[in-house]
């Protein structure tokens, strides 16, 4: 097995083990909303420390439900996906026409010589 090989497989693992494992533990049964974003929780954090609190800003757009943020959410992280999946794409499109290219300038050519 090449080494790249294991290291991809070893990277998918962690990456399914982060994923699997808070959801096997039950990390987050003790809550209302086990899995809240890092927002609600920091609004929750701080309205306990400071009452009072008011923000300084306000949305600019706020959706009219939850399933609508989290479609919006993913539509984000899907878009950032296919922009490094292209990104990636073509470094190694690149690398592979380069290597095709200085293959085919060091291999020595076959052509008759004006017979």
């Amino acid at each position: 097995m090449k080494r790249n090989t294991k290291v991809n497989a070893l990277l998918l693992l962690a990456v399914a083990a982060l994923a699997v494992l808070p959801l096997v533990l039950g990390l987050g049964d003790h809550k209302e909303e086990p899995f809240a974003g890092a927002d609600a929780e920091a609004e929750t954090a701080i309205t306990e420390i400071e009452p009072d609190y008011e923000p300084w800003f306000s949305p600019l757009y706020e959706p009219p439900s939850g399933e609508i943020e989290s479609a919006l959410f993913a539509l984000q992280a899907a878009l950032g996906a296919g922009v490094l999946a292209y990104y990636f794409g073509l470094r190694r499109g690149r690398r592979q026409g380069e290597e095709r290219a200085s293959a085919a300038t060091a291999a020595p050519r076959d052509t008759p010589e004006g017979d």
